[in-house]
């Protein structure tokens, strides 16, 4: 995929939540090449790396306005939201899954 098309992907993928730009946890998991559940495992364990506002879990509301508006199944997740990460400066800090 080129840069290009990799930009363009990304961009489709950010959402307005809370007055932020943000990407779900499993689009951010996506374009590091792992798993959801390692993802946040891995800020969990790295948090003095991030800053407060890095993440934050959206509310059942949320959750509900973003089925509608993408139409998602409400299974896969295991009964729990999604996690959204502010971005996009934010992203550079994602070095946990570089070896740094």
């Amino acid at each position: 995929m080129s840069n290009i098309a990799a930009t363009a992907q990304i961009e489709r993928q950010i959402l307005l939540f809370r007055g932020h730009k943000v990407l779900l946890d499993v689009h951010l998991a996506e374009l590091y090449g792992v798993m959801t559940k390692r993802l946040n495992e891995q800020v969990r364990r790295n948090r003095s790396r991030f800053p407060d506002d890095f993440m934050f879990q959206l509310t059942q509301d949320e959750v509900e306005a973003l089925r509608s508006q993408i139409a998602t199944s409400k299974g896969g997740r295991g009964g729990r939201s999604p996690r959204s990460t502010s971005c996009p400066s934010k992203l550079e800090r994602m070095t946990v899954f570089k070896g740094d």
